[in-house]
């Protein structure tokens, strides 16, 4: 087994990783590095830290070949193994398809990890700034507004799907279960959402998602029972 994934149990940037491997059929074996409430990845995986100035999941390693950060992770992935793609060919879609994925990295994610703060962890000294959840709820709505335009009548955000799909998909259902959900104000939108949920590959990481922050609040919070585990996969 060639393919290793280190992975964070609610790292939204690993998710899109390992929607990616599945897709593509991959298997590889995962190894789940540390988390809890209190700590969040303190301390940091050994191996992470080796293998990764940044200090953060998720981290590919392929032999002697090791990438991180989840947008060159993709694009070695599509690489090395191009079939199914998820990039597309044309040259023009292929832009399209990075400027949304940076549209969901660069611009979306932080009001989703906002609402994660809001809801995962404690206040800091002094209490909560109100109006940084009501902000936050206010770009994502407004994300939401231009993405259900750009979309338009297409089935996909780039035509097929791919990992434009992917990125928007993993922040989005994020948001959603955070309480901003895509909903009849985007009537295109969400039917992409529900056309995406339909996919096993998105549809297993949803299920994992939601399965691990209920098992999070019903335990108080602690670590994954795989912290540090090599878990072999089909991703």
């Amino acid at each position: 087994m060639s393919l290793t994934l280190y992975s964070g149990p609610l790292s939204l940037f690993t998710a899109k990783v390992r929607i990616a491997l599945d897709e593509k059929g991959l298997d590889y074996e995962r190894i789940e590095v540390g988390w809890s409430l209190r700590d969040r990845y303190e301390p940091h995986h050994p191996d992470v830290v080796r293998l990764n100035p940044r200090k953060q999941v998720p981290v590919l390693v392929d032999g002697d070949v090791v990438v991180w950060d989840s947008t060159q992770i993709l694009e070695y992935l599509e690489d090395r193994f191009p079939a199914p793609a998820l990039y597309p060919r044309d040259v023009a879609l292929r832009a399209r398809c990075r400027r949304l994925e940076a549209v969901a990295d660069e611009l979306v994610f932080p009001h989703v990890w906002a609402r994660i703060e809001e809801v995962f962890y404690p206040a800091p000294p002094g209490g909560r700034d109100p109006e940084r959840a009501a902000m936050a709820e206010r770009a994502l709505r407004a994300h939401w507004a231009a993405l259900d335009a750009e979309l338009g009548e297409r089935e996909w955000l780039c035509d097929a799907f791919g990992v434009a799909d992917i990125a928007l998909g993993v922040f989005a259902f994020a948001a959603s279960t955070l309480g901003v959900p895509i909903d009849e104000r985007t009537p295109r939108l969400r039917a992409w959402s529900e056309r995406l949920a339909a996919r096993e590959a998105v549809a297993r990481e949803q299920r994992a998602t939601s399965e691990y922050v209920a098992s999070l609040f019903a335990g108080g919070g602690a670590a994954s029972a795989t912290d540090g585990a090599a878990v072999p996969a089909r991703a």
